[in-house]
């Protein structure tokens, strides 16, 4: 009998907690074009002072220090307006842009280059113990005023756009728009690796829906016109090529 070898790949060992504020710090300037210098990111950008006191609550939390980890978030929070709980599970080079009513649960886990813009909620749905808070996936960019809630998973690098509500799982790779989240794009053939901050480039499918029934009101009543031997109506098209001081888009409207 033959014995077989079994080839393992080495662990790579965490970073320690002064390695990853240095992260933190870079990341910033990375992602962050109004960024000019480490003294000015330091002292003047909020949501980088809620995520240092983030990473040292974490370690006193799970150090058996509770109290300590909690009140050194309540104070954090006193002083940047953004709320995280110490037990989350937050992964490097996190970055909260225009830190601002940012919240972020007990239960909730982010993986590496996730960037949260300002009123981001990542919530729960449930007064139960255990995970009730979202998963983010690595690269994830969630839009400002968006709120994830409930223990779903979204996938790496999806973007969620700006005051979304987001309640249902998402796939890697995702555009995700609307109350409640809709997924409108797929970009799975985006470079692996890279942040997409271009959270506000996206799909409109409400505007695209009514743009669209605009449309085909228009050939209808073109066709309906048609039938009567009638002039053709106005359109709303007809109307976008009128003149700034042009009344003829309102008048024809109230006749």
């Amino acid at each position: 009998m033959s014995d077989t070898l079994t080839m393992t790949a080495p662990t790579v060992p965490a970073p320690g907690l002064r390695a990853t504020l240095r992260e933190d710090l870079a990341c910033v300037f990375e992602r962050d074009p109004a960024a000019r210098s480490t003294l000015e990111v330091l002292t003047t950008y909020p949501g980088l002072h809620a995520i240092l006191a983030y990473r040292v609550a974490h370690r006193l939390w799970h150090g058996g220090w509770r109290y300590a980890a909690r009140f050194l978030s309540f104070f954090a929070r006193m002083l940047t307006n953004v709320d995280i709980h110490p037990g989350a599970t937050i992964g490097r080079r996190f970055f909260i842009d225009h830190g601002a009513c940012v919240v972020i649960g007990e239960t909730a886990e982010i993986g590496d280059d996730v960037t949260l813009y300002h009123g981001v909620t990542l919530g729960g749905t449930s007064w139960r113990k255990g995970k009730r808070h979202p998963t983010l996936e690595n690269g994830v960019v969630v839009g400002a005023g968006a709120k994830i809630l409930g223990p779903i998973t979204i996938g790496e690098r999806v973007r969620v756009g700006a005051n979304s509500v987001v309640v249902k799982n998402v796939p890697a790779d995702r555009t995700v728009v609307g109350i409640p989240g809709r997924i409108v794009d797929t970009r799975a053939a985006r470079k692996p690796g890279s942040i997409d901050l271009e959270h506000n480039v996206l799909p409109d499918p409400v505007a695209r829906s009514i743009a669209c029934l605009i449309e085909r009101i228009e050939t209808l009543e073109k066709e309906l016109a048609t039938l009567r031997h009638e002039p053709a109506p106005h359109t709303a098209s007809d109307c976008q090529t009128c003149s700034a001081g042009d009344l003829c888009c309102e008048s024809e409207a109230m006749h």
